[in-house]
């Protein structure tokens, strides 16, 4: 494993692919977060019309 992260350290098109990389993970923080977010508000408002129904 360390072999192979050295190999790509020496090669352009391997950091490359790790700045990629980094860039998905990020983006796939911020859209897990977001729709933590979203997911518990529209629980809340569900739960609220739920109530009003009853």
């Amino acid at each position: 494993m360390l072999s192979i992260f050295r190999r790509l350290m020496k090669n352009e098109k391997g950091a490359t692919a790790i700045e990629y990389t980094l860039i998905a993970s990020l983006i796939a923080v911020a859209a897990i977060t977001a729709m933590s977010t979203v997911g518990t508000k529209i629980s809340n408002v569900l739960t609220n019309v739920g109530n009003a129904l009853e």
